[in-house]
C-alpha cells in the first residue's frame, strides 16, 4: 500500500478530572444497592469535574496530552466529535480548542453523533485527509461533561447512571505508515430518536423555557419499558454485526480481529460481544473505572489496551460505540506499523 493512500494515528492522549463518583455514592443518590451498581451496572467508579472545569477546558488537556511535544501550529484541522452539551447552549467548542492549545495555523469545526460520534468521525477525517492535499495533521478531539444530566432520583434514566466526565484527543497524520485506519461500518435505527433526549431545552419548547419542570434539564427516557422492548432483542447483535461489517470491508474476516476498544458496557455484556470474536477480557478493557465519557470511550480502551500490552502490533483492532438515535458504529484500524 502506498504511503499516500493511509492515515495512521499518531498518538492518542485522554484527560480525566479528579473528582469521583464512586459506586457507593450512586448507590445512596439513587437508593440501587451498590452491589448491583458494581455487579450489574459494571461501575466502580466514574470521574466528575468540578462545576468550573468546562468542556472545552478537559477538551484541551485531553488535546495537550495528545499532542505529546507535537507543535501545534502544525495542525491542519482541530475537529470537536463530543458531547453537544458544551460550555454554552450553542458553541462553537472546536473553535475554543484550537485556540486553547494555540493550533494557529489550523481550521476547526465538529461532528456530532453523539456516543458514536468518535468512531465514525475517523471515517469522515481520513477521507477527507485523502482528499485534500493541505490536510497533513489533523487532531480529534471529544470531551463530555454529560454527568451534570444526570438524574440519579429518575429510575427510568438508571442506564445513564455510568456517565463520567472526560475527554480524549487522536492526532492523525497522513501517510503515517503506523495504526493505519482502515474502515468503518454504521447501522442506524431512527425509530429510536424521540426515545432520550433533554427535553425541556430546544426549538420545539423554547417559548416555554422560563416555566420548565425540574426534571425536563436532565437527559430523560421518554418511555423506558417501550424503549428496552425495541432496544434489547437487537443492540447486541448490531454491535457484532457492525464490528464483523468493518472488519469486512477492511479485508479481514470476523476471526481476524484481535482486540476490540468498546463504548462503556457491564462486563457480562462485553464478554458475551467478544466470545462472538473468539476473544477474551484480555482482548479488550473494561471501562469500569471510567464510566462512559460520552464517544471518548474507544479511544480510552485502546490507550489503556496499549499500555497493558493487550494491543499489539499487526492486531487488527476494532473500535466500537452506540449512540442513542440509535446509531452503532466500528473503525478497523491495522495496529503497528504497516505491513502490506
Amino acid at each position: 500500500m502506498d504511503a499516500t493512500d493511509v492515515v495512521g494515528i499518531r498518538s492518542i492522549g485522554y484527560y480525566t478530572p479528579e473528582g469521583i463518583r464512586d459506586s457507593a455514592y450512586i448507590a445512596e443518590a439513587s437508593g440501587i444497592p451498590e452491589k448491583v451498581i458494581r455487579e450489574k451496572f459494571g461501575i466502580n467508579l466514574v470521574h466528575k469535574a468540578p462545576p468550573e472545569e468546562s468542556v472545552s477546558e478537559m477538551g484541551v488537556k485531553a488535546a495537550r496530552s495528545a499532542l505529546n511535544g507535537f507543535d501545534p501550529a502544525r495542525l491542519d484541522l482541530v475537529v470537536y466529535c463530543g458531547s453537544e452539551y458544551k460550555d454554552y447552549y450553542l458553541y462553537n467548542c472546536a473553535a475554543k480548542i484550537q485556540h486553547g492549545i494555540g493550533a494557529v495555523n489550523a481550521n476547526a469545526f465538529e461532528i456530532h453523533s453523539l456516543c458514536s460520534a468518535g468512531v465514525y468521525s475517523l471515517k469522515v477525517l481520513k477521507s477527507m485527509m485523502l482528499a485534500d492535499e493541505s490536510l497533513k495533521h489533523v487532531l480529534l478531539v471529544s470531551s463530555s461533561k454529560e454527568g451534570d444530566l444526570i438524574n440519579y432520583a429518575d429510575g427510568d434514566s438508571r442506564f445513564m447512571f455510568n456517565f463520567g466526565d472526560g475527554a480524549a484527543a487522536v492526532l492523525l497524520e497522513k501517510g503515517l505508515e503506523q495504526n493505519v485506519i482502515l474502515e468503518t461500518a454504521m447501522i442506524t435505527d431512527g425509530s429510536f430518536a424521540d426515545d432520550i433526549g433533554v427535553m425541556g431545552v430546544g426549538c420545539k419548547n423554547f417559548a416555554n423555557f422560563s416555566t420548565m419542570p425540574y426534571g425536563d434539564r436532565f437527559l430523560r427516557v421518554a418511555d423506558i419499558a417501550k424503549m428496552k422492548e425495541r432496544l434489547d432483542p437487537v443492540t447486541l447483535d448490531n454491535f457484532v454485526r457492525v464490528i464483523e461489517m468493518a472488519a469486512e470491508k477492511s479485508g479481514y474476516g470476523k476471526d481476524s480481529v484481535d482486540f476490540i476498544a468498546p463504548i462503556f458496557m457491564k462486563r457480562s455484556i462485553l464478554e458475551t460481544m467478544l466470545a462472538s470474536f473468539g476473544l477474551k477480557e484480555e482482548n479488550s478493557f473494561v471501562l469500569e473505572d471510567y464510566g462512559h465519557c460520552q464517544s471518548a470511550d474507544a479511544f480510552i480502551a485502546l490507550k489503556n489496551g496499549q499500555a497493558l500490552g493487550r494491543l499489539k502490533d499487526g492486531d487488527i483492532a476494532v473500535l466500537v460505540a452506540a449512540g442513542t438515535g440509535y446509531t452503532w458504529a466500528a473503525t478497523a484500524v491495522r495496529w503497528g506499523a504497516w505491513s502490506a
